[in-house]
Parts: C-alpha cells; sequence; structure tokens
C-alpha cells in the first residue's frame, strides 16, 4: 500500500454576505483532499450541496469511511461504484486527477482531450435588500458582461427591470434557487423575455416542476437542482432546455464529464456552475467549462483571499497561471506565460 489519503476543513470568509433564496452565506466551510503516492500529492477541494444536508462535516466522514480502499489503489471509475454522487466523491476524484497529472506529468487538457480557450466567467448579483441595491450592484460590475441575477419570489420584476436600466448593455442570466411557485413563473416568463433575459435557471423547486414539460417558455429554462447527475439527466431532459453542472453535484470531474457528452447528445445546452470554493474547486471546474453556453465560476472572487497559485481574474476572462496550483493545467507553456481559457 503505497498511497496515504489525509485531509482538513477550512473555513473562509466571504467579502460580504451573500444571499440566495432561503440562504445567507458570511462564511464557507471546504473539505481539501489530500492523495500522496510515493512523494507525488493531487489535491481535491469540496464544498458539499447544501440543500441535500451534503456539509463539510458529511463530506468529511464519508471520505473518512472510504479511506482504506482509497489508500488500497480505488480508481476514479471504482468511486463511481462504492459511492454516490456528491462533495466527498467530488474532492477525491478531482484528487486522483491532479495525481496522475503530476505522476505523468500531463496537462489535465492532455489527459481529458478537451481544448481550453479564452473564458469568461459571468459575476453574480446576489438578493438585494431593494431593487435599487441589486442594480447599484449591477452597475459596479460593468466589466462582466454576463451578470447571474439571484432572485426570490419577492419584486423580481421589478429588480430585474432595475437592474437592466442600470446595465442595458449586459447579458442577463436569472437563478431563483427554486424560489417561484407555478403562478408566478407564469407571470414572470414574458416580463424576462421582453427585459431581454437570456436564460432562467431552476425557477421551481426539486421535484416539483413537472409543468414545465407542459408549457413553452419564451426564454430557455435552465436545470440546476433538478439535474443532480446523469441518473437524473432524462427527467432534466423532457423539462429544461440547459443544465448546470456542478462538479460538487455530479461527485467529479470524471461524472461531469461524461453528464456533459450525454446532455449534448439529447440536444441540451450547457452550463458550469460553482457551490462556492477557492481556485483548488475552480480549476476542475475549467474543463468542464470549455464545452459550456454560460460559465459560473465566481466563486474565489466572493472570497476575501484565495489560494497561492490559484486562477487569475482579469475581469470577466479566467486565467491559468503556468504553476497552477492543480492539474499542471500550464505543463507545455512558455516559463513566466499564462494560459486563457
Amino acid at each position: 500500500m503505497t498511497r496515504r489519503l489525509s485531509q482538513h476543513k477550512e473555513s473562509w470568509p466571504l467579502k460580504e454576505p451573500f444571499q440566495i433564496t432561503g440562504r445567507r452565506w458570511t462564511e464557507l466551510e471546504f473539505v481539501v483532499v489530500e492523495i500522496e503516492d510515493q512523494g507525488v500529492v493531487g489535491r481535491g477541494e469540496a464544498t458539499g450541496i447544501f440543500f441535500l444536508d451534503d456539509t463539510a462535516a458529511t463530506i468529511y466522514a464519508d471520505i473518512r469511511r472510504i479511506k482504506p480502499e482509497i489508500e488500497s489503489g480505488a480508481s476514479r471509475e471504482d468511486l463511481r461504484k462504492i459511492m454516490k454522487p456528491g462533495g466527498a466523491r467530488n474532492a477525491l476524484d478531482c484528487a486522483l486527477w491532479d495525481l496522475e497529472c503530476r505522476q505523468q506529468e500531463k496537462s489535465i487538457w492532455a489527459l481529458t482531450g478537451v481544448k481550453p480557450r479564452q473564458t469568461s466567467t459571468v459575476m453574480t448579483i446576489s438578493i438585494g435588500e431593494s431593487p435599487d441595491a441589486m442594480a447599484n450592484a449591477a452597475a459596479k460590475w460593468s466589466d462582466y458582461p454576463v451578470l447571474k441575477v439571484k432572485l426570490n419570489d419577492e419584486e423580481p420584476i421589478e429588480r430585474i427591470k432595475a437592474i437592466r436600466s442600470a446595465r442595458p448593455d449586459a447579458e442577463i442570466i436569472i437563478d431563483a434557487n427554486q424560489g417561484f411557485s407555478p403562478d408566478i413563473l407564469m407571470r414572470v416568463l414574458p416580463e424576462f423575455a421582453h427585459l431581454n433575459v437570456a436564460m432562467l435557471e431552476q425557477p421551481l423547486p426539486r421535484g416539483q416542476d413537472e409543468i414545465l414539460s407542459e408549457i413553452q417558455s419564451p426564454i430557455p429554462l435552465c436545470a440546476d437542482e433538478s439535474c443532480m447527475h446523469l441518473e437524473e439527466l432524462q427527467h432534466a431532459a423532457e423539462r429544461y432546455q440547459m443544465i448546470n453542472i456542478k462538479l460538487d453535484k455530479a461527485g467529479g470531474l470524471t461524472e461531469a464529464l461524461d453528464l456533459a457528452a450525454k446532455a449534448k447528445s439529447l440536444g441540451l445546452s450547457l452550463m458550469v456552475g460553482n457551490m462556492f470554493g477557492s481556485s483548488l474547486a475552480m480549476v476542475p471546474s475549467l474543463v468542464i467549462a470549455q464545452l459550456c453556453r454560460f460559465v459560473d465560476l465566481d466563486g474565489p472572487l466572493l472570497l476575501e483571499n484565495d489560494r497561492p497559485g490559484g486562477l487569475v481574474y482579469r475581469d470577466d476572462e479566467v486565467q491559468v497561471p503556468h504553476n497552477c496550483l492543480w492539474g499542471l493545467s500550464g505543463v507545455g507553456a512558455p516559463e513566466n506565460s499564462k494560459i486563457f481559457l
């Protein structure tokens, strides 16, 4: 047995409180996993799925239970057979990808076959106290051409009108985080279309969105909470035109790649998102970002600090430094260069 698995929990403060439907954060707790094999270390990070009570504490416990299998040489495919999707499997899966990159001295792009390109992330506007407060927040991020706006059932139309007035140039996507009722949804859809909203994400609660298969929405609808992993994709495809892939939900990059390929084969558009996190969690998601219409990887921008060797944000553009902290993303690049994604 040559492998050694270790893990620890970390708590990171946010720059400012972040609010969505039914939830508010001032700090975040992650689990960081390290898998060492003959002096080479691969790392992964997970936050979990808060709405399924998948937390740092449960992630830590799940990883501890699987430690003997990991140290005995379990592969990424083995993990999919012995662990359910979620934060614990994501952290381990990403650590194994990182370990493989470092052992073979190959980048994640070489191992996955995904070609990197220049990528822009959205900036997320959390639910503010008033429409004007959210408009002011949107105006502050004038260098971001795409805004992701969090909404609940309180003044949804008024808030988007205010943001559209402040940012007439922006492409706006909306995330209701399960916060609408069917009546509210039918009321807001034509208004959102009139305001040139590009997409509406997860308007109805998970498990209560059957009505979506019966309506003709004037804007694309995206499944987030309603499509966690491959087993839920077919149902989502009957109700939505897009899915939001998150590594914590899918249980790692391995399943996320399969999920993206299958979703595209069904004619669905793709978005990549995150459950918050430092750059250690965002870089694996950038692999999926190369396949997506919308990219929501602004997690590190919401933290007071990020990890050394993390992603570099030049306004909305995401840059990976040559000596990146995960996936040897800079292998093959000139010294001191940046790889633009």
